[in-house]
């Protein structure tokens, strides 16, 4: 199968590249969620798909609404535990990444010879990122590509960090997407991955609990004309595993030091993990 790399930005030049990757098939007996529905494992990929089709072009601005802001402060954290350096090479890889929100942070944050992949199995996700990076001018070298994180198309011991924010959870086989992100990962490179979590403060469960199921739907609603696209993303965030779990199954992947922090009260978590 041959995957498309949209662009790839550099300080002088717009160039089209193709990149390969060898197709990923779910066993069709298996059972997986989307939201609180039950559906075939192969089925799961095109539902979320149809989800990120439809709220791609309102995605960022429906970010600012659902967290009050929040996301942008949580993003910032994420990449204060990248550290990219201002005077060496560095590749970064962030996953599900498709506006670039945490890419271009990346970018900013380190030197002329940082170089980011954003990855994304969303096109329309990926549309909105490279229009945003041409429109920002951001700095680095930025390349766009769509795919699977289950499947990347990407070779062994390549990056010294990856990413995924808000995004783990909508993939249909968590552990084969940490296991991509082990192989992709040099010896010393980081897994970081910021995702919503487990509220764990009195009283702040209860609101928190009201204001997804009610609030969220019927901003999405009056934002992008739909409101049964972030029904499923409420959804998806209470099937996501517990972060001790999640923990787990990072340390599974074979990542060393596996650890979390809670940010907001437990309403979002970032889990980290060493290829050592």
């Amino acid at each position: 199968m041959v995957i498309p790399v949209l662009s790839r930005y550099g300080p002088a030049a717009l160039e089209s590249v193709m990149v390969h990757a060898s197709p990923s098939s779910p066993r069709p007996e298996d059972d997986t969620h989307f939201g609180f529905e039950t559906v075939r494992l192969g089925q799961k990929q095109a539902l979320v798909d149809d989800v990120f089709h439809k709220v791609a072009d309102r995605y960022d601005v429906m970010n600012d609404f659902m967290s009050m802001g929040l996301h942008r402060a949580w993003k910032d954290v994420l990449v204060s535990m990248v550290k990219p350096p201002g005077n060496r090479p560095f590749r970064h890889l962030d996953v599900a990444g498709g506006t670039g929100d945490v890419a271009f942070r990346v970018a900013q944050a380190g030197g002329p010879e940082t170089d980011v992949t954003i990855l994304d199995i969303n096109g329309d996700m990926l549309r909105v990122g490279e229009a945003r990076a041409a429109r920002h001018r951001v700095p680095g070298h930025l390349t766009f590509v769509e795919a699977n994180a289950e499947d990347l198309p990407l070779p062994d011991n390549s990056f010294d960090a990856y990413t995924i924010a808000f995004g783990i959870r909508n993939v249909p086989r968590i552990e084969r997407a940490l296991a991509e992100a082990y192989r992709v990962l040099k010896r010393g490179g980081r897994f970081l991955c910021l995702e919503f979590s487990i509220v764990n403060l009195p009283g702040l469960d209860k609101i928190y609990e009201a204001y997804s199921f009610t609030a969220i739907p019927a901003m999405g609603k009056a934002v992008t004309g739909d409101g049964q696209p972030y029904r499923y993303l409420v959804e998806s965030i209470r099937k996501f595993p517990h972060p001790e779990t999640f923990r787990d199954m990072i340390e599974d992947a074979g990542f060393r030091r596996a650890t979390y922090t809670r940010l907001t009260g437990g309403v979002v978590a970032i889990h980290s993990g060493w290829k050592l």
